[in-house]
């Protein structure tokens, strides 16, 4: 408050504008850090966030990342005094409708359903009527009424609770010991609502060596052995962060599936869905998996809490398996064409083992591997006609330029000025993110999961109108000092002609220095 010239006090307005960046807002108002974060904002409380990717967004878009309702946010800022301005509804673009829209009666109970979950009603009465009214409804039917629940603005938060009815239709609640077993000896699982014929066509693929598909089933029958074991040692007082930590390799799986498979079924199928809720998901079990680690890496940590979170976390997990064997796999199955599974595999031989599952060769497979092998070697040892790059610096073979590009101590992406995928080098250290091949061609912002493509769109929406001609942001990976930096190009007039991205392992820097006096 201040006072006048009568020496009476004013209540001074607060006014927060939510057109403005988080940077902005905490800058000018910093008690609004705690209170976005007890939203569920957990990143604003660091620094460093908001230096680098605060000023990139606004509440609304960290919101739309983190599923958190923009109501409840304008709530809490007015409950705390605060004037809100600059709020309006969403106007980001909604995905296109898919080619064949579920029967309208299907969309309405569905919605009726989440209306009936966010009114309190429980998840075990909302499962049954679930279960009694789709258990013959096709399951592309159900993702794409997901889908036009998501183009109609339903928070995805919302269409998330839908994915734990889901399971209702998989299976009964039973023993861990007993979903092993059922797994492990390979009984055939009931695959609901899938396209015609295929439920021959998934159990066709999986009895295919080193098919793509028969590895993701491998891998999820690894992380029902590794949950049942975390569960066995929690309830017989044993070591339960050591088994925590192994069955948190299904990071691997899921990677791969974030990578490979949810991008292809957006992108190439008009199946938006899975990319929508399922990689969310996935991302908050990673989540929870690392928090827990932390948290039981301490002494004292493993109290009662923690040792109910990670019973919490062992229950989503497995439900996940689940969603993948019964939904999202045989929906690949019914969608990808061969050319496309023998893209994942190739692809797929860049990510590490997940949970000790060795793929064996796939004959068709390896036979675009090795085409691919010898196109590379062909061009190197120039027995084909080699192009010649002729610049402004000099001039280079394609296969100079191309050694050249693999031999920066960086990764580097190049994103044409239409959003497209056109380049990834391929360094010959280790990469910290991986690129599939798959991805060139596609739009960027498919590549990443729902809470990261807000940021990559207002990043990118900055360096083509100029705002800024670069971006870092810093950040730890795999407990090493790591520098990510998008790069506007420009061609000789000034035009933007795309977006380049390098990554930089700085551990080395860090290190050298620290050690300095």
């Amino acid at each position: 408050m201040n006072k006048n010239r009568n020496n009476t006090y004013i209540i001074m307005e607060k006014k927060i504008d939510l057109t403005q960046t988080v940077y902005q807002l905490t800058q000018a108002h910093p008690e609004i850090i705690d209170i976005l974060a007890a939203l569920g904002f957990s990143e604003i409380k660091k620094k460093t966030i908001r230096l680098s990717v605060g000023k990139l967004m606004t509440i609304h878009q960290g919101a739309s990342m983190r599923g958190i309702s923009m109501e409840a946010v304008v709530g809490a800022l007015r409950d705390n005094g605060f004037t809100v301005v600059g709020y309006g509804p969403q106007t980001d673009e909604q995905p296109s409708k898919a080619e064949q829209a579920p029967a309208a009666d299907t969309t309405s109970e569905i919605k009726q359903m989440l209306k009936r979950l966010n009114e309190g009603e429980s998840l075990e009465s909302v499962r049954a009527d679930f279960v009694s009214r789709f258990k013959d409804v096709p399951a592309n039917d159900i993702m794409r009424a997901e889908q036009e629940l998501i183009g109609e603005g339903q928070s995805v938060n919302d269409v998330k609770k839908l994915c734990d009815v889901h399971s209702a239709l998989f299976h009964k609640k039973q023993e861990v010991n007993d979903l092993h077993h059922d797994l492990h000896h390979g009984q055939e699982e009931m695959m609901v609502g899938q396209a015609a014929g295929s439920r021959d066509k998934t159990a066709a693929l999986r009895a295919v060596a080193g098919h793509p598909l028969q590895v993701l089933y491998r891998e999820n029958d690894a992380i029902v052995e590794a949950l049942a074991a975390v569960q066995r040692t929690l309830d017989e007082g044993g070591d339960v962060a050591a088994m925590l930590l192994r069955a948190s390799g299904l990071s691997v799986h899921y990677a791969k599936k974030g990578d490979l498979i949810y991008p292809l079924l957006k992108t190439k199928h008009g199946i938006y869905g899975p990319s929508q809720v399922m990689w969310t998901i996935d991302d908050e079990i990673r989540s929870e998996f690392s928090s827990l680690l932390r948290l039981g890496a301490k002494d004292g940590g493993r109290d009662d809490e923690w040792k109910n979170r990670v019973r919490n976390l062992i229950g989503r997990a497995h439900e996940m398996t689940f969603k993948e064997n019964r939904i999202l796999f045989p929906v690949c199955t019914a969608n990808f064409t061969d050319e496309e599974w023998r893209q994942i595999y190739v692809d797929s031989k860049a990510y590490p083992t997940c949970l000790d599952v060795e793929g064996e060769p796939w004959q068709d497979g390896e036979a675009l591997l090795m085409a691919e092998k010898d196109k590379h070697s062909a061009s190197e040892d120039g027995t084909t006609d080699e192009l010649r790059v002729d610049m402004p610096g000099g001039s280079l073979t394609l296969s100079q330029l191309t050694a050249l590009l693999d031999t920066l101590p960086m990764e580097v992406t190049f994103v044409d000025a239409g959003n497209i995928n056109r380049y990834f080098n391929q360094p010959f250290s280790a990469k910290v993110f991986n690129r599939p091949l798959s991805a060139l061609g596609r739009e960027v912002f498919s590549c990443h999961p729902p809470k990261i493509e807000p940021m990559v769109r207002a990043i990118i929406a900055d360096l083509r109108s100029g705002k800024r001609n670069s971006v870092s942001v810093w950040m730890e990976k795999n407990q090493r000092a790591t520098l990510v930096t998008y790069h506007a190009v420009r061609d000789s007039h000034g035009q933007y002609v795309g977006t380049m991205e390098t990554v930089q392992d700085m551990e080395e820097a860090r290190k050298h220095f620290s050690a300095k006096p």
